[in-house]
């Protein structure tokens, strides 16, 4: 009996730690990817001061030369900032992640055609383009906070308690004490 009880304990520890061990992996594949987003983003949202540094140079040509390095980056870290293109997936976690994700990638549209138009020499472009910013901004925010929430979610996988295994007793005979 002590031997189907240990072996038994031995199974329910090993698919404990299996679970674990799976959980573990889709926690650091999941942080891996909101990382990989949110940096993206963040190179994105340092592309805004860059663009608005170089409008400000009064030469057209030096301007519109140096406005189509950051056009050429800010395309770049657009496709890299996809859900679907990050290991582990953003866009593979949970609905309301993958759906935060692509709300960010999404806000970025209207940015990168501003800056488009801004190559082009519209007048309006850069604050169209400017205007972008808090949108853009406020979908990070959101994200990080889900992410956060997703990655804090079962953390810590609740442990199964080992069975106990069955200890052989020693049988005491209660003796009545004087006066019971």
């Amino acid at each position: 009996m002590t031997s189907q009880g240990t072996a038994r304990a031995a199974r329910i520890q090993a698919e404990t730690t299996a679970a674990v061990q799976r959980a573990d992996q889709r926690r650091t594949a999941r942080r891996t990817a909101y990382a990989d987003v949110i940096e993206q983003a963040q190179k994105i949202g340092d592309l805004y001061w860059k663009v608005n540094d170089a409008h400000a140079d009064p030469d057209p040509e030096s301007r519109t030369a140096t406005l189509k390095r950051p056009s050429a980056t800010a395309a770049r870290r657009i496709r890299n900032a996809a859900p679907s293109r990050t290991s582990g997936g953003a866009g593979r976690g949970p609905q309301e992640a993958a759906a935060a994700a692509d709300r960010l990638r999404r806000s970025t549209s209207g940015s990168y055609q501003a800056l488009e138009d801004l190559i082009r020499g519209e007048a309006d472009a850069i604050q169209r383009f400017n205007e972008c910013y808090a949108p853009f901004w406020e979908r990070v925010v959101a994200l990080v906070a889900i992410a956060r929430d997703v990655l804090q979610e079962g953390a810590v996988p609740a442990l199964v308690p080992a069975p106990a295994l069955l200890a052989r007793q020693r049988w005491v005979r209660h003796r009545p004490r004087a006066g019971e």
